[in-house]
């Protein structure tokens, strides 16, 4: 009889859940009109988010953008002209699978590596312009990614142009190997190029900017700029505690401990980045050479 009775209530209690469930699946909102910051939580509708150029109103955290995003907040309409477009990743080491993921990656994020390059106005002022990208393999920085940025300079160079570079990575590519690994070399030799003939350069760091590019070109810029709350860093946090057998702030590696340490000038919203950098341009150059 017990055993009945328990049966019974189970069977309703099964019914109302699945009812419920299936009024909530039915009356809810769909996940790809709500954004949900993954710092403070605070829920968004997506049309609110995007007005508020992808930036949390509640925390103020700066999400990640693609290239193509970055280059229509920051250039002026009509005036980029892109580098490079077609140029695309070989296998040099042979690593298994690398040329289907470089494939599928290029056909879901419409970009053919890692980073977006050319030159374009800046309210005005004219700049060669770099845009990493973290939805290509996490902006890792091969063989592509260190040529087109090499290229960037060594033509701002020649046409005496400013360069911005907007840095975002997590490390070396490991599929290329120690090609990939050279680009660190590359890229630097290129960028003191540049600063030898008087050019400036200014780097804004994104989340997250960390590995080889933070050990090369993200960290040479004249002026160093980044968004606020963003990590940037070389090893993780747990391989230096490893290391050094101690417990590191809890900030550390964030925008504004590295600000705090002198490693970066200043930390600028999204909402200023593009009049801050036309600003810049215009205070540091003459013609595109430093001015003094």
């Amino acid at each position: 009889m017990l055993q009945d009775i328990f049966s019974t209530v189970k069977t309703r209690m099964n019914d109302g859940t699945q009812a419920v469930t299936g009024m909530i699946h039915k009356f809810s909102t769909p996940s790809d009109l709500l954004f949900k910051c993954p710092r403070c939580s605070h829920v968004e509708i997506v049309e609110a988010f995007e007005k508020n150029l992808r930036v949390c109103p509640s925390c103020g955290y700066h999400s990640r953008i693609n290239a193509t995003q970055r280059i229509q907040l920051t250039v002026d309409n009509g005036t980029f002209c892109e580098y490079d477009k077609e140029m695309t990743s070989k296998n040099p080491i042979d690593f298994p699978g690398y040329e289907a993921k470089i494939a599928a990656l290029q056909a879901t994020t419409g970009q053919r590596d890692a980073v977006v390059t050319g030159e374009c106005e800046i309210e005005g002022a004219r700049c060669g312009i770099g845009v990493m990208d973290s939805t290509f393999m996490m902006a890792s920085m091969g063989s592509v990614v260190g040529e087109k940025i090499t290229r960037l300079f060594e033509r701002a160079t020649e046409r005496r142009l400013p360069v911005v570079l907007f840095a975002a990575s997590g490390g070396a590519r490991m599929q290329e190997g120690i090609v990939s690994l050279m680009q660190m070399a590359k890229t630097s030799g290129a960028v003191t190029r540049h600063s030898d003939a008087g050019l400036l350069y200014i780097t804004v760091l994104t989340d997250p900017t960390t590995g080889g590019v933070t050990a090369s070109f993200a960290m040479l810029g004249d002026i160093i700029l980044a968004e606020p709350k963003v990590l940037v860093g070389f090893a993780g946090r747990r391989v230096i505690e490893g290391t050094i057998k101690q417990r590191l702030p809890d900030d550390f590696q964030s925008a504004e401990f590295l600000l705090q340490h002198g490693f970066v000038d200043s930390i600028v919203t999204r909402a200023a980045m593009r009049s801050t950098l036309s600003q810049l341009i215009g205070l540091h150059t003459k013609g595109g050479a430093l001015d003094g």
